[in-house]
């Protein structure tokens, strides 16, 4: 994912700007960024403060390692699955042959 040019706290910096009062297309051109990045950003950020910027980050964060956690036990479980169903196939199929090899000739 691409990274953003503006951290948390110039982005609120750039909203506020307009929420003062600024038109958007002013503030848009004054940045460098598209009418759809602002709004992309305001629904992102709209309304918060840097405290509330930071802490979205951290659980943002946060999230993503668990969910790595969770993909990589997930994955685990699946491989696990799948040894001990090898496992318990060929262990009867080993026991039925020897034992078949072994039948007694009734006289």
């Amino acid at each position: 994912m691409k990274r953003s040019r503006f951290s948390e706290e110039q982005v609120i910096a750039i909203l506020k700007e307009q929420e003062a009062g600024m038109k958007t297309a002013d503030v848009c051109r004054k940045h460098g960024i598209s009418e759809a990045t602002f709004y992309k950003y305001k629904a992102k950020f709209g309304g918060m403060d840097v405290s509330d910027a930071r802490k979205l980050k951290a659980l943002e964060e946060e999230n993503a390692k668990l969910k790595k956690l969770l993909a990589e036990q997930m994955l685990d479980n699946a491989i696990l699955k799948d040894v001990a169903a090898k496992n318990v196939w060929s262990a009867p199929s080993v026991q039925g042959f020897a034992t078949s090899q072994m039948t007694i000739p009734v006289a």
